[in-house]
């Protein structure tokens, strides 16, 4: 507002009021920033699929999609046979079986983790240290002449946790790890770490004070390296004194923290929940993500769903029975906004990309038809705010990252390309960034 414009509009407050005011939320305001910077704005995988540090191989990404390709020959080998296994038919049916097949020929695996922990297990000193340093070459060999057929986008590894009894051994890995990226060239842009088993901040803050210490060796730039924090214990949801501890975890990782993944059976475990009942969907889970995003909302850290443990093989019925559960969890999910999950079998990536395909070719119409009308100003049945919009225009993001939609269609539908639904989105700048499909 003008002088002019003010001098005419009677107040009754002076200036120095609104100073004042200024001045003492100043801290709010500097909290604010650094507390809540907001979503990334860069892609996010759709999964992350687990593979033991002793058999990763460099055809891991590859032969994934191929078992995923021959799973679908011969026991789903068109549209129409796929589509009556999941609930979906007609024109549905057939966009999204082609668009899984395309999918599963071009970028198999999105987002891929090296486990050494319970996947692998505990093995001699000088094994690991062998499987480690093997890791580190076939990653950064991936990463300098790998495609999106053949090296995921995201990759790095689950070290062990931060617990005494195994404390040494998983610093150690994560060290050789490292230190192989470095002296092949250097961490690739995708790099992802996973710290399993937490229960209190501390080891949070511990293994961001590990990684500060890496960067300061090698000459980084400081808080280059980011990690996950794998949810999988009660402590991690509630503190002793009752209190959220998830939402200290954040904190305590000074900015590194880039996820939140939810472990769907040792947390399940820690509960006392039987065995048959352990899964993504019990009330028990569905608590701890409903903590887990609470907490993270606005941080710019990113939440992932588990996995089922009910693998889609042997007879076609039980084939298909699985892949109904599995489409249906991921299904669960993307509902409650949980964009992300793992998938442990190669038989889980027909129907994870079904899922993901379907939720967002199904919201397209109407996502796009309301972001038009609200960047047009032209009104309709639904009155739109600008939170709205930022999450109509996050719907056609995620949709296009991933490959379930193209911008094409978006434009033609929209009127926006690419930066213009990126605008309505509002992302904050910065991070891992991979380019988009």
């Amino acid at each position: 507002m003008d002088r002019g414009q003010q001098e005419r509009v009677p107040t009754s407050l002076t200036g120095a009021v609104a100073e004042e005011i200024g001045a003492s939320l100043a801290p709010v305001d500097a909290a604010l920033e650094r507390l809540y910077p907001g979503d990334p704005g860069t892609r996010q995988p759709v999964h992350t699929v687990y593979v033991p540090g002793d058999r990763f191989t460099a055809d891991t990404v590859r032969a994934w999609g191929d078992q995923a390709l021959a799973a679908l020959d011969e026991h789903a080998p068109d549209a129409a046979s796929f589509g009556a296994v999941l609930g979906m038919d007609g024109p549905l049916a057939e966009d999204v079986y082609a668009r899984v097949r395309a999918k599963l020929e071009r970028e198999p695996v999105e987002d891929l983790r090296v486990d050494f922990e319970d996947g692998y297990g505990h093995r001699p000193d000088a094994e690991e240290d062998e499987t480690a340093a093997r890791a580190a070459r076939l990653v950064s060999d991936a990463a300098a002449h790998g495609t999106p057929a053949t090296a995921a986008p995201w990759t790095g590894i689950r070290m062990k946790c931060m617990e005494a009894a195994v404390r040494d051994r998983g610093i150690r890995t994560l060290d050789i790890f490292l230190t192989g990226l470095m002296r092949a060239g250097g961490l690739p842009d995708g790099l992802v770490l996973t710290l399993p088993k937490v229960t209190y901040a501390e080891q949070v803050a511990a293994m961001a004070r590990l990684l500060d210490a890496f960067e300061k060796t090698w000459g980084l730039e400081p808080g280059r390296i980011g990690f996950e924090i794998q949810i999988e214990t009660s402590q991690s949801i509630l503190a002793a004194d009752g209190t959220a501890a998830v939402a200290r975890m954040i904190q305590a990782a000074d900015g590194r923290a880039t996820g939140l993944h939810y472990g769907t059976f040792d947390y399940s475990a820690c509960l006392g929940v039987p065995a048959p009942y352990q899964s993504s969907d019990h009330p028990a889970a569905d608590h701890a993500k409903a903590v887990m995003q609470v907490a993270a909302a606005g941080t710019g850290v990113r939440l992932s769903d588990g996995s089922t443990n009910v693998l889609p093989v042997g007879p076609t019925a039980q084939v298909h029975d699985a892949w109904r559960l599995h489409h249906g969890l991921v299904r669960r999910a993307l509902a409650r906004a949980y964009y992300q999950g793992w998938d442990m079998h190669p038989g889980h990536l027909p129907t994870r990309y079904a899922a993901v395909f379907a939720f967002y070719r199904e919201g397209f119409a109407t996502a796009v038809a309301r972001l038009r009308r609200y960047a047009e100003r032209s009104g309709g049945d639904v009155m739109d705010e600008p939170a709205t919009a930022k999450a109509l225009a996050g719907h056609l993001l995620r949709g296009l990252d991933c490959g379930a939609l193209d911008e094409a269609e978006v434009t033609g539908e929209s009127g926006l390309d690419r930066a213009g639904v990126e605008a309505f989105a509002s992302p904050r700048r910065g991070g891992l960034t991979v380019p988009a499909q």
